[in-house]
């Protein structure tokens, strides 16, 4: 199993910033795309930013030019930057992963446990 370990969410001004960390843990053999995905209270989970094993990325045209997703292939450790932050950015958000591990030869899906970002006005 992969275990999927998030930090860096808060409490932030608006025009704020915040930095996520996602840490992927355990027998990983390689890592495929990962990113983050955001719900608000009331709404469904969306994504926000992705970005591939050799660093293509995909936004969320809602962050576009504020966000930035990166990653360290050796340390299994995904993140984002989140610039001028806006009120509307309020949500949990969660690290996802495919991940293969030592013991198997296909890629599966895992969620991280969500780390809470508020952007007060």
């Amino acid at each position: 199993q992969v275990q999927l370990v998030e930090s860096g969410g808060g409490v932030v001004q608006a025009g704020g910033s915040l930095r996520l960390s996602c840490a992927a843990s355990g027998r990983i053999f390689s890592g495929g795309t990962m990113g983050w995905y955001r719900q608000a209270p009331g709404k469904q989970r969306e994504l926000v930013a992705t970005i591939s094993s050799v660093g293509t990325t995909n936004y969320a045209d809602s962050v576009k030019g504020r966000f930035t997703i990166s990653r360290d292939n050796a340390k299994s450790t995904v993140y984002l930057q989140m610039n001028s932050l806006k009120v509307e950015d309020t949500a949990v958000y969660y690290c996802n992963a495919n991940m293969r591990l030592v013991s198997s030869r296909d890629y599966e899906n895992y969620w991280g446990q969500g780390t809470q970002v508020t952007v007060s006005s």
